[in-house]
């Protein structure tokens, strides 16, 4: 597993480094050749914030934590995202023992969740600032729009913070 910390408004120590290094090796028993796991150590006022981004198997696992302590953080975010590869590896589990042992056919009510509202609405070329202000006009917290720059079908939302993410898709 190749890892990468980066350091914002904090100075990555040797120390902190070695001990992100150690905790996140713990996870790596769960991955085959994982991919590359990038790490933002960064300070808020008086929180300590650690974001970890894991790629492996076309998966993406990310986990977000903060506390008092950077220390803490790092353990908080860790535990974080080995309940995330339990509950992926679970899942993945359970498909093949379904897979392998066909269960006879009972009609039976699903406790699956369903679709229960299908919208469909036309979708005009739009800059991102347009498409902030749509969205807050209708008073949602993302919007799918047609970027006018890219062409492409973009997603704009609001972040904890009071910010805005854009999802783009990669070409």
């Amino acid at each position: 597993m190749q890892v990468s910390v980066r350091g914002k408004n904090v100075e990555v120590t040797d120390a902190l480094r070695d001990y992100v290094f150690k905790k996140l090796k713990k996870l790596d028993r769960y991955f085959d050749g994982a991919g590359e796991t990038h790490t933002t150590l960064s300070l808020e006022k008086d929180q300590h914030r650690v974001e970890v981004t894991i790629g492996f198997n076309g998966l993406l696992l990310r986990g977000e934590e903060q506390s008092p302590d950077m220390y803490a953080s790092i353990d908080l975010v860790v535990e974080k995202l080995e309940k995330q590869v339990d509950k992926y590896r679970t899942k993945i589990a359970r498909r093949i023992r379904t897979a392998a042992t066909p269960l006879p056919v009972v009609e039976e009510v699903s406790e699956a969740p369903k679709v229960v509202r299908n919208k469909r609405f036309p979708m005009k070329p739009m800059h991102v600032d347009e498409a902030i202000l749509q969205m807050s006009l209708l008073g949602h917290e993302f919007f799918v729009f047609t970027n006018a720059e890219s062409e492409l079908v973009n997603v704009v939302y609001r972040r904890r913070d009071g910010n805005f993410g854009l999802i783009e898709p990669q070409v």
